[in-house]
């Protein structure tokens, strides 16, 4: 039985006639065009979500490709969605250093969380690999370390289903699924989860007054100390990857060489692209919610963020393709003390979103 918000409850009426009835030819009605429900700050400062026109979201879609990232038929065995390794409670991102797939085998990789990506277009995943929300969602099925289906076999397994040829139906006009039609569904879905209401967001809403963002006032005094060294060229100098007041989404949505290594044994962009200067270099991920996105870094090779503010204040290693931005290498970074160490770490804390990840509308509906 499936489990949906009130929003569809008319999915869940059309399921339970439908099982009680012999009529193959039951009809569905059309779509209702989904509304984004954009944060203050966005709508400020970032544009609506440019959607494919072949692919604008609709409630109906949206929520069918909830089912679909959350069904683990899209696996080989079975046993493993998409939500396997992009948990909600996690802001959609893995709290294992290396994701393992259905084979258990691991990656190289920690999943990235899959936040804001409606305004991430111009590449995802880690090496910016996918030019799409549709893209992205189209590969794991077949990545032999992830889910290592066909898509064939996958598809058939869905349309097997009772319920889903009568959804893809009513979202798609066609009762025929197919791997492009799951991935757009899944699509529909992935950008609608977006995250801006953390207790700096809330803080700056009401002009950095005094007790407007739920926290303490200390907390916030804390918070408030770490965005002035965020933005201190001379001495956090984490603005250029990472953005400003005026980029709520809080990455540049480019790629570099943070100095974690001196040598590589995973190229990044570099292996996209073939460029040797891409080496080392991978997309700078959003600072939003990383109280629950930890292990951090490409390769989840930090299992907290004061080894993060380590690396920045003390561990960057030089290398050919070292970002220009990491100005500060050549003396191993930074050096925060340790009072701006724990101020830097307050105001990361307070991009974090707990409504996003409470939100009933993105769990498992399974």
């Amino acid at each position: 039985m499936y489990f949906f918000k009130p929003h569809i409850a008319f999915l869940l009426f059309v399921t339970l006639f439908l099982s009680c009835r012999k009529d193959p030819e039951l009809s569905v009605v059309g779509t209702t065009k989904y509304q984004y429900d954009y944060p203050e700050n966005f709508s400020a400062y970032l544009p609506p979500i440019n959607e494919p026109e072949d692919n604008e979201a609709t409630e109906e879609g949206v929520e069918l490709g909830r089912m679909l990232f959350f069904d683990k038929r899209l696996s080989e065995d079975n046993s493993q969605s998409c939500g396997s390794c992009h948990l909600p409670e996690a802001s959609f991102s893995d709290t294992s250093q290396y994701s393992i797939g259905v084979d258990l085998i691991a990656g190289n990789r920690n999943a990235m969380p899959i936040i804001n990506v409606g305004w991430m277009e111009n590449g995802l995943f880690w090496d910016g690999r996918a030019n799409s929300v549709e893209a992205q969602a189209f590969g794991p099925v077949t990545n032999p370390v992830e889910m290592h289906e066909t898509w064939p076999d996958a598809v058939a397994k869905l349309q097997q289903d009772p319920n889903y040829p009568l959804l893809f139906q009513q979202v798609f006009g066609t009762s025929k699924i197919d791997s492009v039609l799951v991935a757009k569904a899944i699509a529909q879905f992935e950008r609608t989860l977006i995250s801006g209401n953390a207790p700096f967001d809330k803080f700056v809403a009401n002009n950095f007054a005094t007790g407007s963002s739920g926290w303490s006032q200390d907390k916030e005094l804390l918070a408030y100390q770490g965005f002035a060294l965020f933005m201190d060229e001379s001495r956090g100098d984490c603005f250029h990857c990472h953005g400003d007041l005026y980029n709520p989404l809080w990455t540049d949505n480019l790629y570099h060489n943070n100095g974690l290594d001196a040598s590589f044994s995973d190229n990044g962009l570099g292996a996209v692209t073939g460029n040797p200067s891409d080496n080392g270099k991978f997309k700078t991920p959003t600072l939003r919610n990383l109280a629950f996105t930890a292990p951090y870094m490409h390769d989840g090779r930090f299992e907290t963020l004061d080894e993060v503010i380590q690396h920045y204040s003390f561990g960057l290693q030089n290398s050919p393709t070292i970002d220009p931005l990491m100005k500060s290498v050549s003396q191993g970074g930074v050096q925060l003390n340790f009072q701006e160490q724990t101020a830097l770490k307050w105001f990361l804390l307070s991009l974090s979103d707990s409504s996003f990840v409470n939100n009933p509308d993105v769990q498992d509906p399974w």
